[in-house]
């Protein structure tokens, strides 16, 4: 009695990445050597490789790794020695159907790899594009740093002007003080003049008065020589009357008087004398009235000149006082216009000068917000940049690997078993943290004909599988100790270029 049997078995491989299952099928047939299918499954938490791998035909295996931030773990895999051992084995008629679906397999792949090229492409393009938008912007950056420099030197310009604007209004307030000085000693000159000129008025009113009081004597005195002069006319004409009458009286009256004839009386010679006498004293008295009124006359008059001299004096004076206060008055109404169009000026100057510091600042500012935001969108774009040349990145690991198990099938084809081990880890710097790329991929073919079954798989390592097994039983049971050799080799690139390379053999 023919009897088969198969048996399965699972180990469970921990790692720091994630934790992996590890299954194992075996089916054997009376007489023929045991067939194993091996599958193996991965699984990670969010941010951890996703893996899936379906294995089909005699010890081979094919592991695919995704991307991730660290090296992904490698599953171990088993190695059934005495399976790679040539066999006897008839043509499977389904193989024609395993083929054409391989064939078909393949044409999927080769069309996702077309429109993986495209987009290659398309992302080339975009590159080159924003390589020609980075040239661009670092000839406008250069560009604004000329415009900088520019500003600059217009800046110093106005800071100069403003500097010369600054010196011109300290120079002008220095004149302005001494203009202010000059005005002060004109206004304590003027001053002075006011006050010599009240006292000269004051001088002027008095002498006036002393005039007006010589006046007023002189004609005081003349009316008392008018009067003096009518008094001595009448006391004349009185004497003379009185003389005639006296004569008159001796002339007809006959006198008879008893005397002594010793003394002999001369009437004539008498009255001669008393007229002697009489007019000896008018004409002293005339003579001192006379003498008195010319000396007073002539005093008056030598004050009334002094007088007139002063008084011509003060009023040549008052007209030279009267000429410099207008003269005084002019120049203080000049230095006075002169004073407010400096000010004017000054103030002007100063208007120009904020109004020139206000735009200058202005200009300043938008030229350092338009700086910010050309760095803004400088650091955008490298960003973006950056995305476009991760993405590519994966693209081009993503490519190889397609490349590798394009040329692993048509090595498959060409030869039947073909075993490939691929790691790749990609490193690329910028200005933004620093990501890591590593993909590990492992794809294996192999296929078997018995008279018992037939075991066969095929894999991707983009999560994509499938696995069948099938068999009929048509002998006895055969038990077959087998010993696994599993050969790791890991190859390592960086930028294209090959880092390392390790191989290790491990023994079940």
């Amino acid at each position: 009695m023919s009897r088969s049997s198969m048996r399965s078995s699972t180990y469970t491989v921990r790692s720091s990445a994630a934790p992996r299952n590890f299954s194992s099928f075996s089916y054997s047939t009376p007489g023929v050597t045991r067939r194993s299918v091996s599958t193996v499954q991965s699984s990670r938490g969010f941010g951890g490789p996703v893996s899936s791998s379906m294995v089909y035909g005699l010890g081979s295996s094919m592991s695919g790794g995704g991307m991730g931030m660290g090296q992904a773990p490698i599953t171990a895999v088993t190695v059934n020695k005495s399976l790679l051992a040539p066999l006897n084995l008839e043509i499977d008629p389904t193989i024609q159907a395993v083929r054409t679906q391989e064939k078909e397999q393949i044409k999927s792949l080769n069309n996702r790899f077309a429109s993986f090229i495209d987009k290659v492409r398309f992302l080339e393009q975009q590159n080159k594009m924003l390589e020609t938008k980075w040239n661009l912007l670092q000839g406008q950056t250069t560009t604004r740093s000329n415009i900088d420099a520019m500003f600059e030197a217009y800046i110093a310009n106005l800071r100069r002007q403003l500097d010369s604007l600054g010196n011109d209004k300290m120079k002008l307030e220095a004149d302005l003080h001494n203009m202010q000085g000059l005005v002060e000693d004109f206004k304590n000159k003027y001053e002075d003049e006011i006050n010599k000129r009240t006292e000269c008025e004051n001088d002027f009113v008095l002498i006036k008065k002393d005039v007006d009081e010589a006046y007023m004597n002189k004609v005081e005195l003349e009316a008392k020589l008018e009067s003096l002069t009518d008094e001595i006319n009448f006391l004349r004409s009185i004497y003379e009357e009185e003389l005639r009458e006296l004569q008159s009286q001796i002339k007809d009256t006959s006198v008879i008087v008893e005397m002594d004839n010793s003394r002999n009386l001369d009437m004539d010679a008498i009255v001669a004398e008393v007229r002697s006498q009489y007019e000896d004293i008018a004409n002293r008295t005339r003579a001192e009235a006379e003498t008195w009124y010319k000396t007073k006359y002539e005093e008056m008059q030598t004050s009334a000149s002094r007088y007139g001299d002063d008084l011509r004096t003060t009023r040549t004076e008052i007209a030279d006082l009267n000429r410099m206060i207008q003269r005084l008055t002019s120049e203080i109404d000049a230095v006075k216009g002169q004073r407010a169009n400096l000010e004017a000026q000054i103030a002007e100057a100063e208007e120009r000068g904020e109004m020139a510091v206000k735009d200058a600042k202005a200009r300043i500012k938008d030229l350092e917000d338009a700086l910010q935001r050309a760095k803004q969108d400088m650091a955008r774009q490298i960003r973006e940049y950056q995305d476009l040349m991760n993405v590519k990145l994966a693209l081009d690991i993503e490519i190889a690997t397609y490349r590798k198990l394009l040329e692993g099938e048509e090595d498959r084809l060409a030869n039947g078993i073909k075993a490939i081990n691929i790691s790749q880890q990609s490193t690329s710097f910028g200005s933004y943290p620093m990501e890591s790329v590593k993909s590990s991929y492992s794809s294996g073919y192999s296929s078997g004909f018995s008279s018992g079954g037939y075991s066969g798989s095929y894999g991707g390592g983009y999560g994509s599988g499938f696995s069948g097994t099938s068999g009929t039983s048509g002998y006895g049971t055969t038990t077959t100790q087998t010993k696994k050799n599993v050969v790791i080799k890991m190859i390592e690139t960086k930028d294209g270029r090959v880092v390392s390379e390790s191989s290790e053999v491990i023994e079940d």
